[in-house]
C-alpha cells in the first residue's frame, strides 16, 4: 500500500477518505483537516488565546500538539479527579508532555485538583450527593474549565472531541430527541453571555482511531485505558454500534454527523439569535457569579450538598 499523495509506502489506511499517507502525508491531512475546521466554524485566530482542556488522553494531548505546530497559542488546563491511580497515570502524561513539546513552545499547563477544593475524588463525592459518577465529573469539569478560561482570560476554551464522540452524542440525542441538546450540538458555541467563554472542537472532522494514529506516529505519550468510572457508559455502547456501522460502509459516522451539521446551517437560528435566548434564561449564580437558569448553580449546589453530607 503506497501513500495516495506521494507514493512512498504508506503507513496507515483511510478507508472513508479512500486513501492512504506516509507519516509526512497524514500529518499534513490531519493539520489540514483541523485547519479546516477551524476555518470553517469561525473558532479563532492567530490573535487568540486559547485554552485546551486535557485529560492525558490521546484526543486532547493531539489537539494541544496540533494547535502549537499550527502556531496558535494555546495553553492547557488539566482537572485531577481523584481516581486513583487512573488520575495519576494520567496527570503524569500531561505533565510530561507540557515539559517536553508545550513548553518549547512558550506553552503553559494550569492544574486543578478536586479532593483539595471538595475534600475527597470524584467517585467519593458522587457518593456524598447521591448522584451518578459520570454526572457529577461533568459538572465539576464543565464548570473548572470555563472559571479558568474567564479568570485567565483566554479568548477560547478548546475541547478534543473528536468525529467518534460527536457522532455517539448525536445518535444519543436523536435516539431520545433531546432536541435543546440537538440545537446546540455544534463544533463552535458563542460566548452568548458575559461568564461564558467561547468553547470549539476544532477535532470534530477527524476520528478516534486517526487521531490514535497521529499520537503513536507522533510519539504522543498518552493514558490508552478508559476511564475506570466510564464502565457501563451509554456513549460507549453508541460508539459501539457506530464502529459496526462504519465498519460494513466506512464514512458513516462522517455522512451522519457532517450531515446533520448541513441541515442544521440551513434552518438553525443564527449564532446571534441563540445568544439572545440564552441571555433571556441564564443569570449569575448568587454564590459565584457563573451564569445559571436557577439562583444557585449546579456547581454551588453540589459542593454545598457535599459540605453538608461530610459534616
Amino acid at each position: 500500500m503506497n501513500c495516495t499523495k506521494c507514493k512512498t509506502k504508506a503507513v496507515i489506511g483511510l478507508p472513508r477518505h479512500n486513501a492512504a499517507f506516509c507519516k509526512n502525508c497524514f500529518n499534513g491531512f490531519v493539520h489540514d483537516q483541523v485547519a479546516r475546521a477551524i476555518k470553517s466554524e469561525w473558532m479563532f485566530g492567530k490573535e487568540d488565546r486559547i485554552l485546551v482542556a486535557v485529560s492525558g488522553g490521546k484526543d486532547s494531548l493531539a489537539l494541544w500538539d496540533i494547535l502549537l505546530k499550527l502556531g496558535y497559542r494555546a495553553d492547557a488546563l488539566y482537572v485531577n479527579l481523584g481516581i486513583g491511580a487512573y488520575s495519576e497515570q494520567s496527570h503524569a502524561k500531561v505533565t510530561k508532555f507540557a515539559e517536553a513539546v508545550a513548553a518549547s513552545h512558550g506553552a503553559m499547563l494550569h492544574l486543578h485538583t478536586v479532593e483539595q477544593e471538595a475534600g475527597a475524588g470524584i467517585k467519593e463525592l458522587a457518593q456524598l450527593i447521591h448522584r451518578p459518577t459520570c454526572s457529577t465529573c461533568g459538572t465539576i469539569k464543565r464548570y473548572q474549565f470555563n472559571r479558568v478560561a474567564i479568570e485567565q482570560q483566554y479568548d477560547v476554551m478548546a475541547t478534543g472531541h473528536n468525529l467518534d464522540d460527536e457522532a455517539a452524542r448525536l445518535l444519543g440525542n436523536v435516539l431520545h430527541w433531546q432536541e435543546e441538546y440537538l440545537d446546540k450540538q455544534s463544533p463552535s458555541l458563542p460566548a452568548s453571555v458575559e461568564g461564558f467563554a467561547k468553547k470549539v472542537k476544532p477535532l470534530y472532522r477527524l476520528s478516534e482511531r486517526e487521531l490514535a494514529a497521529y499520537a503513536v506516529l507522533n510519539r504522543i505519550d498518552y493514558i490508552v485505558e478508559e476511564c475506570p468510572m466510564a464502565k457501563g457508559s451509554k456513549m460507549l455502547q453508541y460508539k459501539e454500534v457506530l464502529n459496526r456501522l462504519e465498519t460494513e460502509s466506512p464514512g458513516t459516522k462522517q455522512t451522519f454527523y457532517w450531515g446533520f451539521l448541513d441541515k442544521q446551517s440551513k434552518k438553525q437560528p443564527t449564532a446571534t439569535t441563540m445568544a439572545e435566548k440564552d441571555r433571556a434564561v441564564l443569570h449569575p449564580c448568587t454564590s459565584c457569579s457563573q451564569p445559571t437558569t436557577a439562583e444557585v448553580c449546579s456547581y454551588c449546589k453540589m459542593m454545598a450538598r457535599a459540605g453538608t453530607a461530610k459534616s
